[in-house]
């Protein structure tokens, strides 16, 4: 892979995107090589260029997003990309300004990019190298100049968003026509506390495989067809879906193939799709955890000890037991005291929390109650803002086994 770094990246600042975007728009042309987009170590924007030999059509080159093992290297096409622009600008009724708040090399980042290309609008990039700021998310949106606006968060940042008590941050939330929430699963209290503060989220649902997200609160963007297999596994499958992995063939993985005239692609999650045709992911498929011979689900438990007033979020994740053959583990990020201005106990109370949950949980979820708890101030993310689950059940697995 060749690349050149931005040469006028302001330290400190946003990145400069201006090479991305002459890269990729020459790209969609048919004019240059796939791009590969990454931030060098200097936190400088990397411009990739990927020879794909077989794919003439091909645009980008994103990595998923490593959280259950290896990146891999997935290949969108023209095709995919704007099938998925197109779709993205029908079910929002419309094209804008885009404000870019997550990495710019996932799927999601770049389709920010994309996005503005098809529709001829400027982007605008959030200063993130302080972190991610409610305070810096609130001074790039006013920086926005078009009247239909839109960005894309994970459920952290949007909590974080509605966590803060500036008056500011809750004005630029509702002027945007629409919040793209994807990433991770988002908990119901987030969507209602977003509802009740008048910001118009949606719900997305998708991956690197899929262009991004390509189902919507639910439902299904125009050109996508969901189907869940035999065994309850996932397929999406239409215009949106990636030209495959760059490493390995499609008959090597079983992840892409072609039915019917259609490309589907196989995810790793298991859902149900109901009597409106709205699809519900139910969790991994991975996430069944056998403990003592009971096949418990890990989702399920998360959804559980979510609910405890004390956690913000859960991580739940099936440990090796001597005993149980697998035993339900979990890491809790304690929840903030807002109201009174303080924050989640430090390491030490942190322990003392972890012990008392775990009390609590025997006597209300009885075989689902987590054998190793975990407390923390914040769960382990990965640069994309979804959760860390390989270190996360690595620590867990360490607790587990030194007990």
């Amino acid at each position: 892979m060749n690349s050149d770094i931005s040469p006028d990246q302001a330290p400190g600042g946003p990145l400069n995107i201006e090479p991305a975007l002459k890269a990729l728009a020459a790209a969609l042309h048919g004019e240059g090589p796939a791009v590969e987009l990454s931030v060098g170590p200097d936190g400088g924007l990397v411009v990739g260029h990927v020879e794909t030999p077989g794919c003439d059509d091909a645009v980008a080159v994103v990595r998923t997003s490593g959280s259950t093992g290896t990146p891999k290297a997935t290949l969108l096409t023209v095709e995919s990309l704007a099938a998925s622009s197109m779709a993205t600008a029908l079910r929002l009724k419309g094209e804008g300004q885009w404000l870019l708040a997550l990495p710019v090399q996932f799927v999601a980042g770049i389709q920010v990019l994309v996005r503005s290309l098809f529709a001829g609008t400027r982007p605008w990039v959030m200063d993130m190298s302080g972190g991610f700021t409610p305070e810096a998310f609130t001074a790039a949106a006013l920086e926005l100049t078009d009247k239909i606006r839109f960005t894309s968060l994970v459920p952290t940042q949007l909590q974080r968003l509605l966590d803060d008590p500036s008056p500011d941050t809750l004005a630029v939330l509702r002027r945007f026509n629409a919040i793209l929430l994807g990433g991770a699963p988002a908990p119901e209290s987030l969507l209602e506390a977003a509802r009740e503060a008048g910001v118009r989220v949606i719900t997305t649902y998708g991956s690197a495989e899929t262009s991004g997200g390509c189902v919507y609160d639910g439902y299904p963007l125009e050109g996508v067809s969901v189907r869940v297999d035999g065994d309850g596994r996932i397929l999406l499958g239409g215009d949106t879906v990636a030209a495959g992995y760059i490493e390995a063939p499609d008959e090597e993985t079983g992840t892409f193939f072609e039915e019917d005239g259609v490309r589907w692609f196989r995810t790793s999650d298991l859902g149900s799709i109901d009597d409106d045709g709205r699809l519900t992911v139910l969790g991994r498929a991975d996430d069944v955890i056998i403990t003592g011979g009971v096949k418990v689900s890990a989702a399920q438990v998360q959804e559980q000890l979510e609910k405890s007033d004390a956690v913000s979020a859960a991580f739940v994740a099936g440990v090796p037991s001597a005993e149980w053959g697998q035993a339900v583990a979990a890491y809790v990020a304690l929840a903030s005291d807002g109201a009174a201005g303080q924050d989640a106990p430090g390491p030490d109370k942190a322990g003392d929390a972890a012990v008392v949950l775990q009390q609590q949980w025997r006597g209300t979820l009885g075989v689902l109650a987590p054998k190793t708890v975990l407390a923390a101030p914040a769960l382990r993310m990965l640069p994309n803002g979804k959760p860390d689950r390989l270190a996360m059940t690595a620590e867990l697995t360490a607790l587990h086994r030194g007990k």
